[in-house]
Parts: structure tokens; C-alpha cells; sequence
């Protein structure tokens, strides 16, 4: 395995004592290109790393998550997908893709990097959309067995539709197929980014440039690409590795500003999680976690401090005592 060398890491863009490298990777003849972030206070010698794969209209912007990980003896990497966040190109769709697998190629080489510095263990951590697309690889990808544990973060496993939406999605993936460019909604909702930013009722401060309030435009190729990877996902995987599906103790729909949206999950159905979640492989644990946010680690203080000890917790029985 290979990596970018000592002398293509740089300053990061976008956060103090981080570090950015690109990926230049190829897919069906197509150029694409990703970023792998890391912290510059890894640990020097660590047997074990994490790599954080994020979710949709997202990028790796979570500071806190990196320090409880390094706290705990771990590497901290991030991959930023091509077409999200410091790997956006003016010539690109923000976050679209035809085929999941089209990011494989890009966690190839963070893995291929990883492995290179001489890390034994690796955990993938993934948030939401970044969820399914870890669970596939990790199912298929060509480095599936360097994976020791998966980490799921409020997996979206399933579109969250009532009614007649259902019926609504299959005429769009129907559509995505031919038309993969039309415009099904042109931005996501904006209740979950205002309970997130520090700007509206949140705590936190990333760059809307590349996480947008009202999200980028959403394409039927894409709905296309997602369905397809969510119906091979739940008729069971064959994932080799230990799996944590962690996720809110509920769901919440609402279409004006609820505090309820500080305390449950406002983006995908909680229910689709436990349902799908144990299909993924032989060794699946599911953790549920009260008053949790769609993305845990974005929760109140004394909510993510639970999720970050169940994950510890987790982690030291699927791969051992931390090491020193």
C-alpha cells in the first residue's frame, strides 16, 4: 500500500492543528479527487486509527471528535468525498453521485495511506449518508478486511417518506435513470442546520459555504444511486467486521422551529435503523442513546459524552484495552 508523502500534506483550510493532502483517484475513466485530513497531534507511533467518513451537504469540521479519539491512543483521519467540502471543484455537481461505488476508489487510498504509517487497527467511523456508503464498502470495498471495526452514526439506511412519497422516490429513480441531472428539490430543509449553528440554536461554527443551511440541490441520479445501494443493503450484507449502529432514541417531523429538534433525530426514522441495522453482518450491536441528535457527535455535551463512552466501551471489547 501506498500514500501521499511527507511533502503533500499541507496546511489545512479550514481548521487549526489540521493537516490536508488530495487524492487524486480515477473511476470509469473519470478523473475525481478527494481530501484526507489529519490531526498534526497524532499520535507518532499509534497501532491504531480512525478514519471519519461524513454525511450529506457535509465535510469533516468536528474538532471534538478528533481530540476523544486521539485522547484515547488513536490516528485521526478524515476523508472529505469528492464533490463535499474542501474536495468541491467549480466543474462538479456538489455532493452527487450515480453509483456509490464511485467513492471507493477514494477510501482505497486513505485506507492504502493509513496502513502505510504502520497502523494495525483500523476503525471507520461514518455519519448518515456516509454510512451507507461505508457499509457497502465494507461489504465489497477492496479493502474490507483491513477494516477491525465499522461505527455507524445514524446510518441512512432508508429515505424517511409517509404516504404516497414512497411511490413519489420510485418514479424519480425511474426518471434518474435517463434524466440523472433534473432537479427533484432544490434545497434540503433548514430546521437541522438551525439546530446545529451556533448562528440559530446550535453550538457550532462550520463554513456554509460548504455545508449550506438549505443543503445543494438534490438530483434523481442521485436518489437513484442511493435506492439502489439501500435496497442490496437491506437484503443483508455479509460485513466481516464488529458493527455499532448507534442512533437517537427517536425521530422527530416538524415543519416549524420545535426544541424537540435538539433532543431527536429531525433527519432520518430511527425505526429504519433498528430494522436494517442487524442484517449488516454476524456481529452487529445496536446503541440507543436518549436525547441524541441526527449526528450524535453534534448532541448536547452530556449527550455526546455518552455516545463517545459507548463507543469506547465498544471499542475496547471488539479490539482490546487501549494500548499504550
Amino acid at each position: 500500500m501506498n500514500g501521499p508523502s511527507g511533502d503533500q500534506w499541507q496546511v489545512d483550510t479550514e481548521l487549526k492543528n489540521f493537516e490536508q493532502t488530495r487524492l487524486p483517484v480515477s473511476y470509469k475513466r473519470r478523473t475525481l479527487q478527494a481530501t484526507l485530513v489529519r490531526a498534526t497531534g497524532n499520535p507518532k507511533t499509534a497501532k491504531r486509527a480512525v478514519l471519519y467518513i461524513h454525511g450529506l451537504t457535509d465535510y469533516f469540521f468536528q474538532v471534538h471528535m478528533a481530540d476523544a479519539y486521539r485522547a484515547q491512543g488513536y490516528a485521526f483521519y478524515a476523508l472529505d468525498l469528492h464533490g463535499y467540502g474542501r474536495s468541491l471543484r467549480a466543474d462538479e455537481r456538489p455532493n452527487y453521485c450515480e453509483n456509490i461505488a464511485e467513492y471507493y476508489p477514494e477510501i482505497d487510498a486513505a485506507i492504502e495511506h493509513i496502513k502505510s504509517t504502520g497502523v494495525e487497527q483500523l476503525v471507520i467511523n461514518t455519519h448518515s449518508t456516509g454510512s451507507l456508503i461505508a457499509a457497502m464498502y465494507a461489504h465489497e470495498g477492496r479493502y474490507r478486511d483491513t477494516i477491525n471495526a465499522l461505527y455507524l452514526n445514524s446510518p441512512f439506511f432508508e429515505f424517511p417518506l409517509r404516504g404516497w412519497q414512497p411511490l413519489l422516490l420510485r418514479v424519480i429513480v425511474a426518471l434518474g435513470r435517463w434524466f440523472p441531472y433534473i432537479k427533484y428539490n432544490n434545497a434540503m430543509p433548514s430546521l437541522y442546520a438551525k439546530s446545529i449553528h451556533r448562528d440559530f440554536y446550535g453550538e457550532w461554527s462550520y463554513n456554509k459555504k460548504l455545508k449550506p443551511s438549505n443543503g445543494f440541490a438534490i438530483t434523481a441520479g442521485w436518489a437513484r444511486a442511493i435506492y439502489i445501494a439501500q435496497r442490496r443493503l437491506q437484503k443483508g450484507l455479509d460485513i466481516r467486521c464488529p458493527v455499532l449502529v448507534m442512533h437517537s432514541a427517536k425521530s422527530v417531523r416538524v415543519w416549524q422551529w420545535s426544541d424537540e429538534l435538539l433532543h431527536a433525530d429531525s433527519v432520518l426514522n430511527v425505526d429504519d435503523m433498528r430494522r436494517f441495522g442487524p442484517g449488516l453482518g454476524e456481529q452487529v450491536e445496536l446503541a440507543c442513546i436518549d436525547g441524541a441528535m441526527h449526528d450524535l457527535a453534534l448532541s448536547s455535551a452530556a449527550v455526546r459524552a455518552e455516545v463517545f463512552r459507548v463507543t469506547f466501551l465498544w471499542l475496547e471489547q471488539v479490539l482490546g484495552k487501549k494500548q499504550s
